[in-house]
Protein backbone atom coordinates (compact mmCIF):
# COMPACT_ATOMS: atom_id res chain seq x y z
CA UNK A 1 0.00 0.00 0.00
CA UNK A 2 1.31 3.46 -0.88
CA UNK A 3 1.88 6.18 1.67
CA UNK A 4 -1.13 8.41 2.36
CA UNK A 5 -0.84 11.91 0.85
CA UNK A 6 -2.49 14.55 3.06
CA UNK A 7 -3.55 17.89 1.66
CA UNK A 8 -3.89 19.09 5.25
CA UNK A 9 -4.46 17.60 8.69
CA UNK A 10 -5.18 20.35 11.21
CA UNK A 11 -6.76 20.37 14.62
CA UNK A 12 -8.56 23.62 15.48
CA UNK A 13 -10.65 24.88 18.35
CA UNK A 14 -14.28 25.58 17.51
CA UNK A 15 -17.34 27.01 19.16
CA UNK A 16 -20.47 25.00 18.43
CA UNK A 17 -24.05 26.06 19.07
CA UNK A 18 -26.83 23.48 18.95
CA UNK A 19 -30.24 25.03 18.40
CA UNK A 20 -33.70 23.67 17.66
CA UNK A 21 -36.73 25.78 16.79
CA UNK A 22 -40.15 25.28 15.31
CA UNK A 23 -41.04 27.07 12.10
CA UNK A 24 -44.51 27.35 10.61
CA UNK A 25 -44.16 24.06 8.73
CA UNK A 26 -41.19 22.21 10.16
CA UNK A 27 -38.72 21.83 12.97
CA UNK A 28 -35.13 22.99 12.49
CA UNK A 29 -32.36 21.14 14.35
CA UNK A 30 -29.07 22.85 13.66
CA UNK A 31 -25.45 22.80 14.72
CA UNK A 32 -23.63 26.05 13.98
CA UNK A 33 -19.85 25.80 14.09
CA UNK A 34 -17.59 28.83 14.39
CA UNK A 35 -13.95 28.42 13.47
CA UNK A 36 -11.04 30.49 12.20
CA UNK A 37 -11.33 28.76 8.85
CA UNK A 38 -13.57 29.71 5.93
CA UNK A 39 -12.89 33.46 6.05
CA UNK A 40 -15.28 34.20 8.91
CA UNK A 41 -18.11 32.06 7.58
CA UNK A 42 -19.78 29.45 9.75
CA UNK A 43 -20.58 25.81 9.11
CA UNK A 44 -24.33 25.23 9.46
CA UNK A 45 -25.42 21.61 9.79
CA UNK A 46 -29.02 20.46 9.42
CA UNK A 47 -28.81 17.52 11.81
CA UNK A 48 -32.04 15.78 10.80
CA UNK A 49 -31.70 16.45 7.08
CA UNK A 50 -28.05 15.46 6.90
CA UNK A 51 -27.06 18.58 4.94
CA UNK A 52 -24.55 21.32 5.66
CA UNK A 53 -23.19 24.52 4.18
CA UNK A 54 -20.49 27.08 4.88
CA UNK A 55 -22.48 30.28 5.26
CA UNK A 56 -21.70 33.98 5.64
CA UNK A 57 -23.73 37.16 5.23
CA UNK A 58 -23.14 37.15 1.47
CA UNK A 59 -24.65 33.68 1.18
CA UNK A 60 -27.77 34.72 3.08
CA UNK A 61 -28.31 37.48 0.52
CA UNK A 62 -27.97 35.08 -2.42
CA UNK A 63 -31.46 34.29 -3.80
CA UNK A 64 -32.60 30.70 -3.16
CA UNK A 65 -29.23 29.64 -1.71
CA UNK A 66 -30.59 28.20 1.53
CA UNK A 67 -33.57 26.66 -0.24
CA UNK A 68 -31.28 24.82 -2.64
CA UNK A 69 -28.65 23.70 -0.13
CA UNK A 70 -31.08 22.55 2.56
CA UNK A 71 -33.86 21.40 0.16
CA UNK A 72 -36.46 23.82 1.57
CA UNK A 73 -39.51 25.49 0.09
CA UNK A 74 -39.42 29.29 -0.10
CA UNK A 75 -41.36 29.81 3.16
CA UNK A 76 -39.13 27.48 5.21
CA UNK A 77 -36.04 28.93 3.54
CA UNK A 78 -37.09 32.42 4.58
CA UNK A 79 -37.62 31.31 8.20
CA UNK A 80 -34.14 29.79 8.29
CA UNK A 81 -32.67 32.90 6.62
CA UNK A 82 -34.26 35.18 9.22
CA UNK A 83 -32.85 33.07 12.05
CA UNK A 84 -29.36 32.94 10.53
CA UNK A 85 -29.33 36.71 9.96
CA UNK A 86 -29.60 37.08 13.75
CA UNK A 87 -26.51 34.99 14.47
CA UNK A 88 -24.20 35.22 11.43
Amino acid sequence: MSERFYLYDDVVSTKTRFVSFMGENQRFDLAIIQTDRYYGKQVVLDIQGGRFAIIGQDDLEEPNYLEEVFKLNSEDGQELREFLYEII
